[in-house]
Order: structure tokens, then sequence, then C-alpha cells
């Protein structure tokens, strides 16, 4: 036993890695999921049957009790008109004239009958047939005619028994002689008083078939009913409805052959002796249950689906991360065989691996530094003591130069004073002035006003160069010039128009340099009406711009977008508009809070 167990855990440590994981995702997830899903699914299944077998029981029973209700509701209607006194009194009475008639109809009968059907809405009409012959027929009062006697519904009272009876016949149209309509109605005797037996009356309520009709149609996503008489005709269904027909007959209830493979379901409309036989027989819908069905499968196989793919993500991300540093490991101690001492750059974690990593880095870096005790470290003492003192020497070079130009343009602008050369005097000043401002400007950032003044001198420079070629105006604000912005942030722009775009006109230009606040933002320009810039070059400008290649001939503008993002990242909007003969526009935006931010620091708050 203990000689199987050492073989079966040999054959588990000779797997690769990779099919470890593979076998621990397919044997410890997908699997229990997969039974899950299907024993979920099965028990599923069978509660959805149950809950549409209940569903189909109380569809049935709702119908049912609606149609008795309605038919209940005539059958009540007649009862009390068959107790109704007066209306025996006016129907007995031998009338005078019509005139006579309808004096009492006026005073007692007009709404005697009429009254039930607003508070039974189910009632389509009631009538009342006698064979008194001083009636005028008309509304709800008829004298029994030969018309009378051979209708349907006459006849079918004469054939019955029952004291109440509930009729299905069909009747043709007034309108249309060739056509018939359905009529359910409630026909009873009225014979309740003695006295009153002079003449023959029969009560016949005509129920709303609508009533009826909608009772089935709501039922329809459950069921297909059929109402059923006692000669087993259908009287209404879905299908049928309660329209208009050419025949007098009412179909035969047989089940198809897809009824008979479903579970029909039938049931008595009521007890009482007027609906004996009535019944309500009920196809269930297949695709009701079917559709349940599916909608399960589709709700559960989505479950399952969402479930294995977060599984699967979550184990993939966490064994991805204990196989590859298992391997960055295996590759470093491979490359310390090799005298390679690199050490593993990853975020090792504090996990038993993290531990095994950061133990190999340190003992790697010890060995590392053994090796580089002796003869490395000293050459590179000697290396950083070199570019010190280079750095000193460049230094100081950068230094001289700028005070020895700056001692001799004070030494020619004494010559030009005392010999009156007035306008290489005024140059001179602006050179100078400019110089001493290159060598005082410690800070980095200087406020728009001092950027302004260093501008306008390096452009009085240029004037005095090209003379008429060009002349330039500021149109700055004057809430603006205490913001400060990176020094020299102007200054290469506006050398850039000078030297490209005016120099390269023949006509004279103009350079505007313009600041402003504009929605929450100071906007600083500079253009120029000179020569523009081709499409094309303007996009190999705009793209040179903003990439880390340091050639071409737009270094100037290159530095101020680099300065300008350094300090405030991607909040600072650089723009060049430019049109072939016409000019070009070099602007920059920066966020109003940005520099309040920046002179806050300044201040110290």
């Amino acid at each position: 036993m203990l000689k199987r167990r050492f073989k079966f855990r040999k054959i588990v440590n000779d797997i690769p890695l990779n099919y470890k994981f593979i076998l621990i995702y397919l044997i410890g997830v997908l699997l229990p999921i997969i039974i899950i899903h299907l024993v979920v699914m099965n028990r599923m299944s069978d509660l959805i049957k149950a809950r549409e077998q209940q569903n189909l029981e109380i569809s049935l029973e709702r119908a049912r009790k609606d149609i008795h209700d309605f038919m209940d509701g005539g059958v009540a209607v007649s009862h009390a008109l068959n107790t109704d006194k007066t209306l025996y009194e006016m129907m007995d009475r031998t009338y005078k004239s019509e005139v006579d008639f309808y004096e009492t109809f006026d005073e007692q009968l007009r709404n005697r009958v009429s009254s039930y059907i607003p508070v039974n809405n189910q009632l389509q009409r009631i009538g009342i047939y006698t064979n008194n012959p001083t009636i005028v027929s008309g509304g709800n009062y008829h004298v029994i005619d030969d018309e009378v006697r051979n209708s349907d519904w006459y006849r079918l009272w004469n054939e019955s028994s029952d004291p109440v009876l509930v009729a299905a016949y069909r009747a043709t149209e007034v309108s249309n002689r060739t056509s018939t309509v359905p009529y359910l109605s409630v026909i009873e005797e009225l014979d309740y008083f003695d006295v009153y037996d002079r003449y023959f009356k029969l009560l016949r309520i005509d129920i709303d078939l609508s009533k009826i009709y909608d009772v089935i149609v709501r039922e329809q996503k459950y069921l297909d009913l059929y109402l059923v008489n006692e000669h087993n005709e259908i009287i209404m269904s879905a299908e049928s409805g309660y329209q208009r027909e050419v025949t007098d007959n009412y179909p035969l209830f047989q089940l198809t052959g897809d009824q008979k493979d479903k579970d029909v379901r039938t049931v008595s409309i009521g007890t009482a002796r007027y609906v004996k036989g009535w019944k309500l027989v009920g196809v269930p819908q297949g695709k009701r249950v079917a559709k349940a069905m599916f909608e399960m499968q589709v709700s559960i196989g989505v479950l399952a689906a969402v479930i294995t793919l977060f599984t699967s993500v979550f184990i993939y991300i966490m064994l991805r991360s204990y196989n590859y540093r298992v391997k960055r490991l295996s590759r470093h101690m491979q490359k310390v065989t090799n005298e390679k001492f690199d050490l593993i750059r990853i975020d090792e974690g504090r996990d038993e691996i993290g531990g095994l990593i950061q133990n190999f880095n340190m003992m790697t870096a010890r060995i590392n530094s053994l090796i580089n005790n002796v003869y490395k470290l000293e050459i590179q003492k000697k290396s950083l003591e070199m570019e010190r003192v280079r750095a000193e020497l460049n230094f100081l070079q950068s230094q001289m130069n700028p005070h020895f130009l700056f001692n001799t343009l004070n030494a020619i602008l004494v010559v030009c004073t005392k010999y009156e050369y007035s306008e290489v005097t005024d140059i001179i000043k602006s050179l100078s002035k400019l110089l001493r401002r290159l060598l005082s400007w410690k800070e980095d950032l200087v406020t728009l006003e001092e950027e302004i003044l260093f501008t306008e001198m390096y452009l009085k420079i240029e004037k005095f160069r090209f003379r008429d070629k060009f002349e330039y105006r500021f149109d700055i604000s004057e809430d603006v010039l205490h913001y400060k912005i990176p020094k020299m942030s102007i200054q290469p722009l506006v050398e850039n128009s000078c030297k490209h775009g005016i120099q390269a006109v023949d006509e004279a230009g103009i350079i505007t340099i313009s600041a402003e606040l504009a929605d929450g933002r100071l906007r600083i320009a500079v253009s120029d009406n000179g020569k523009g810039i081709e499409p094309v070059k303007l996009r190999e400008m705009i793209l040179a711009v903003r990439s880390e290649n340091v050639s071409g001939n737009s270094i100037g503008i290159r530095n101020v977008y680099r300065r300008l993002e350094l300090y405030y990242d991607d909040l600072v909007r650089f723009d060049i508009v430019s049109q072939p003969n016409k000019g070009t526009e070099v602007s920059f935006e920066i966020p109003i809070k940005q520099l309040n931010q920046q002179e806050g620091l300044d201040k110290g708050e």
C-alpha cells in the first residue's frame, strides 16, 4: 500500500506544471459546475411543470367561476322579474286601445325591465313575450306570433321540462337574412302568481356573449378554452368566437390529434339544474411550458457561464501568478550557473514563492558584490570623479563666456555713447539688458510681465537688424501680468515667427503677442502674417514637437512644449494653426487653477 502511494506521488510529481493547472481546473472547477448545473436544471424542470399545472387549474377554475356568475346573474334577474306582482298585473290586463297601453307603459312598464341591465352588465337585453293581443310589441315587450313560435329559442323551451332553461342557439340576423347570430339566453315562464293567469307570459334574458369571449381570450395564454353545452356543442371558443355565421348549427367538440397528447382538463360549469351538462374544456398551451423551460434553461445556462467565466478568470490570475514567478525564478537560477547575477525585477509578493525570490535576490546581490568588490568598484569611483571634474569645468566655462560677452558689450556701449551713436547705443543697451537678464534668471518661473519685457528686448534687437521688414505689437490684458509661467516660454515662439515666417516673404510682416483669460484658462498666442506652413509639413511639425526626437527645425517650439508639459502635465493645451501664405499662430493655454496652485506653492501656503 505504501509502495503504491509513493508510485502515485511520483506520477503526480512528474506531470508538468501547466498540465497540473489544467487538471485542477477541469476536475476541481468545471466538473462540479457541470454536475450542479444538471442537478439544478432537473429540479427546476420539475418545479416549473408543477407550477404550470397549478396555473392551469387556477386558470380553468377562474374562467368557470366567471362564466357561471354570468349565467347565475341572468337566472337571478329572471327570478326577480318572476316575482314582480306589478309586472304580472300590467301584462295580464286587457287594454282598451293602444293609447291606454302606452299610458300604462309610461307609468309602470318603461323602466321596469331595463333597469336591471345597468346593474348586471353581463346582460344584453331582456324580453317579455305574451299572448295578450292588446299589448303593442316593441322594446322589451312582445306579442307571441308565428315568428316567435317558429324560433329556435321558443322551440328549445317547448322541448325542455325544466322551469328555468339556459339555452344556446343561433337566430337569423334581421339586417342580413343569410347569416345567423349566436345567442345565450335564460328562458323562464312567468307563472308565480296564479291569480294573473289570464294570458301566457314568457321571459327571455340574453346574456352578452362578448363577456364570455373576453374570459376565454383572457385565459388563452394558459389554456385553449371551449364552452360546451349538454349536447357537446362548442358554444364559445377563442377560435370560433361569437361572430356571425352562415350555418345554423354549432360544431361538435372533438379532440384533434395534437390535443389528444395533451393533458386536457374538463370541469362542469355548475351544479344547478339549469346548467346541467354544461362544461368548460381546457387544452393546455404546449408552447407556454416549452417557453418556460427554455427561459429556465437560458437563465441557468447564463448563470453557469458567468460563474464558470468568473472562476476561470480568478483561477487563471491566481495560478498565473504562481506559474509566472516560479518560471522567472527557474530562468534566473539558470543564469547564475552561467555567471550572470541578474536580480528578479518583479513584485515578488509576500507568500512562500515571494520569500524564495527575495532570498534569491539577496544571495545574488551578495555574490555579485563580492565579485565586484576588488576592482570594479575602484574603476567606477575613478570614472565618477572624472565626470565630476568635467562637469565643474563645463560650468566654469558657461559662466565665463556670458560674462566676457557682457563686459565687451559694455565697452562698446561706452565708445558709442562717447561718439553719440544713439541708435547703436539703444540696441546695445537692449542686448546688454537681455544678457544681464539671462545671467540673473535663477528661478524657473517668472511673471508674465517679466517674460513680455524680455521678449520686447529681443524684438527691438530683431527690429534693428531687419529695419522695416516687420512690425510687432502686444495685446496683453492687465489682469494676467502677475501670473507666473516657465521662463523663455514666449521668446522662442517669437524667434520662430521672425526666422521662418517673416523672413521668408518679401512684404512687410507683423508679429502679434497676445495674452488673455478665456474660459478659466490663461491663453498666450504668438501670430504672424508670414509664409505659413503647408498642411503636410504642419502635421510633421506637430508630430516632431510631441515626439522625443530633438532634431529638426522646431527645436525651440518643442522645448517650450516639453517645459509646459513638465510643469502642467496633460492639462496644458498647445496648438499650431497655419495656412499657406496667410500666416501662423502658435498658442498655449494653462488652467488658472494650476497657476493659482503654483502661486500658492511659491508663497509657502
